[in-house]
């Protein structure tokens, strides 16, 4: 009988997901992976397998599919078919906050699922929904264990003085501090730095993590000691739709000359401003790529100088540059972008050799660089099944 691990990642309005294999004496095999988009509006399954082969391509607006539990109840139904004789043995989720109290991946049970829902006020927009398939299948499947993973996990190690945010120490006490995302991301990346070269494991590292979410991680000893997300993933890096790092005073500006609340804040900071707020345009980098008009390219501009800038900031933390490895969607296919973010840290030592970044190489420094550029793919949902194989025992 085959032993399947399920990885579930929810958002607003999807469930990405993927299955791997439990091979005797293989360890694990990714198997297949897939996505229910459009919840509750026009749900739309497609699924391929490891090789990139649609096994599933479907549109769902016939079914009852209006909620996660009613999208989740779906995918389960096609595992079922597709897994055959073969079991579900645990189920990984990716959930955005684990606040200062969950630092490592747990198996969940109610008393931590209600823990984690009392820190939905630190990550309104994305915990519901992370937490949403693990109480449905609490619910309908009690039996099979469920491991939550923190994006926020992987930073616990940084020092007091990077997480802290210069308020009255009572919001300190409510949990206001800089937590970090992408965790799991940085995460896998950091488990992979001695394939890349013998000396990075231990070396001064910088992470971009570029992609409609952005940001970057300064990793010393493979450990997080700085990114540029704080409270919540609003920080940082110009992103797809999210402003990034912002003069509070600005806030205050929108809320007394334009009459804004919190809920019309939630909507300008998170789903009209970044890439698609500046060119008025797109969220889509391939799109302002494309495009010739001056405000597609001031957004690109925009989004490449504020990494450089960043990219500045850590150094400092890190005290010098070992490396700079670039991950995620544009991160990994963009090389324009690449190529103009290392122009602009030519200062550091960056200097990228064209030939091997456009074709994605995943060493693209020249070789007299005192900086390695390397370009590496993440795998959040590796990392996620790792951890779940390791506290399940298996």
């Amino acid at each position: 009988m085959k032993n399947y691990l399920l990885i579930i990642n929810a958002g607003s309005s999807s469930i990405k997901f993927a299955l791997f294999l439990l091979a005797p004496g293989c360890g694990l095999q990714a198997d297949a992976s897939g996505q229910m988009d459009a919840i509750g509006i026009k749900p739309h399954l497609r699924v391929v397998d490891e090789t990139g082969q649609t096994l599933i391509d479907q549109d769902c607006s016939s079914h009852e599919i209006h909620d996660h539990d009613s999208a989740l109840a779906f995918i389960r139904g096609w595992i079922d078919i597709y897994q055959g004789d073969g079991r579900l043995v645990a189920v990984g989720h990716r959930v955005v906050h684990g606040g200062s109290q969950y630092v490592t991946p747990v198996l969940v049970n109610a008393g931590i699922l209600d823990d984690l829902e009392r820190l939905t006020s630190l990550a309104p927009l994305h915990q519901p929904h992370n937490l949403s398939p693990i109480r449905s299948l609490l619910s309908t499947m009690p039996e099979l264990p469920q491991v939550a993973c923190f994006d926020t996990a992987f930073h616990s190690t940084q020092p007091d003085v990077a997480r802290c945010v210069a308020l009255p120490r009572q919001f300190e006490e409510e949990g206001v501090c800089r937590y970090g995302f992408h965790g799991l991301s940085y995460e896998y990346i950091a488990s992979i730095l001695p394939e890349l070269a013998p000396n990075l494991q231990s070396g001064r590292v910088i992470v971009a993590h570029l992609g409609n979410g952005a940001s970057l991680c300064a990793l010393q000893d493979s450990r997080s000691i700085a990114t540029t997300m704080g409270f919540s993933p609003l920080d940082g890096l110009v992103m797809g739709t999210r402003c990034g790092a912002i003069d509070p005073g600005v806030l205050l500006y929108l809320m007394e000359r334009h009459g804004m609340d919190a809920q019309g804040l939630t909507k300008l900071l998170y789903h009209q401003s970044g890439l698609l707020g500046v060119s008025g345009l797109s969220s889509d980098m391939r799109v302002l790529l494309e495009s010739e008009t001056r405000a597609a390219q001031e957004a690109v501009a925009l989004f490449v100088y504020r990494i450089a800038r960043e990219i500045g900031s850590l150094v400092a933390a890190l005290g010098g540059l070992d490396a700079l490895i670039f991950t995620g969607g544009i991160g990994e296919n963009a090389a324009q972008i690449r190529t103009m973010i290392g122009t602009q840290a030519a200062w550091l030592g960056v200097v990228i050799d064209e030939n091997n970044n456009q074709r994605s190489a995943r060493c693209i420094s020249a070789s007299n660089a005192k900086v390695s550029v390397w370009v590496v793919p993440t795998n959040e949902n590796l990392m996620i099944a790792r951890h779940t194989l390791r506290l399940i025992g298996m």
